[in-house]
């Protein structure tokens, strides 16, 4: 394995840590003014992202670092080209952390209200973001051979790219219900899985409008015809099919496992059926930013390597630490209690 395909592979374990763990916290964000009747049912709801969600939002910031190291080119075309996505999502997630941050420093209804609401935007934006970057990564932008966008901001919010900024948003809200069902009790844990299941249905619509839109329109779809490659989306759409059989037998554990799977296999399709492209342009394949013209040279890589192979396992080691440790149920009476 050459060191930039060592790089590429750990840019989208990055991506694809972030989507799984991120995912449910975008969910839980966007179903707290509507599953919550209560400012102690809110609080409970709060409760069960609020030992993870910050550091959930390190996957992002290291993948965005990995990529300006390893990958500078794709890097600069990337944050010029998606300039105006970025910065949206970056004012989302500032939203998001200071309504989580601020509600509680008040005790009126309508200050903690107007939080949960702004939490609501700042959890819906991100996920709608990342599809319409996805989609449009995957179908390619105007890129010239300089490596420099060429094409207007407005013209990556296509109709194809809002299709899927729609299917993002409801797969993590989905992700978000069937975590709040496994890590919640009583009713909460009820009103949790019907959203779960109100909101599968919808989601699966718009992922198969998502994936049929790009195998009639976008080059990548090569990749996975006549290749055992095409059996990581087809395992992903069957872990999406079953989740409802799961809830309804209040299985949520399994459930969560489908739609973390989902959400993983996604991720891997998507970087499979790029590679070793990391940006195609639309103007002429010629000019596509691969893995190999885009990256550092071969010092940098190495001394990278070294750093992230060193580095990288206790991260991961302290995460799960964490997870294990508030792995419990949150109880709406223990927080009533106090």
């Amino acid at each position: 394995m050459s060191l930039q395909v060592f790089w590429f592979v750990l840019v989208m374990v990055l991506f694809a840590g972030f989507f799984l763990l991120e995912g449910f916290d975008f969910g839980v964000g966007m179903l707290l003014p509507f599953l919550g009747r209560n400012n102690a049912e809110r609080s409970a709801i709060l409760g069960t992202i609020g030992p993870f969600w910050d550091a959930n939002e390190v996957w992002l910031i290291t993948a965005a670092g990995a990529i300006f190291a390893a990958f500078p080119s794709w890097y600069a075309t990337l944050f010029s080209g998606f300039y105006l996505i970025f910065v949206l999502l970056l004012l989302a997630l500032i939203l998001r952390g200071a309504a989580l941050e601020f509600r509680g420093k008040h005790d009126g209804s309508r200050w903690r209200m107007t939080w949960d609401w702004l939490a609501f935007v700042g959890s819906a934006l991100p996920g709608f973001l990342w599809g319409v970057a996805v989609a449009n990564i995957l179908l390619g932008v105007p890129v010239d051979a300089s490596m420099h966008y060429v094409g207007t901001p407005w013209q990556l919010f296509n109709p194809y790219a809002l299709i899927a900024g729609l299917a993002f948003t409801l797969m993590f809200a989905l992700h978000g219900a069937i975590f709040l069902s496994l890590k919640t009790e009583d009713h909460l844990m009820e009103r949790a899985s019907k959203a779960a299941l109100l909101l599968w249905l919808p989601t699966l619509l718009l992922i198969l409008a998502f994936i049929t839109r790009l195998y009639m329109a976008s080059p990548v779809v090569q990749n996975f015809s006549g290749d055992l490659r095409v059996l990581i989306p087809i395992i992903g759409a069957l872990a999406l099919i079953i989740i409802p059989v799961l809830v309804l037998l209040k299985r949520s554990g399994m459930a969560f496992i489908m739609t973390s799977l989902a959400i993983v296999l996604t991720t891997v399709a998507i970087a499979m059926a790029i590679f070793p492209n990391v940006l195609l342009s639309s103007i002429n394949p010629a000019w596509n930013l691969t893995i190999y013209n885009s990256s550092s040279s071969p010092y940098s890589l190495t001394v990278m390597s070294w750093v992230a192979l060193t580095f990288v396992p206790f991260v991961l080691a302290y995460q799960a630490w964490n997870y294990w440790v508030f792995r419990k149920r949150v109880s709406l009476h223990a927080l009533s209690s106090h």
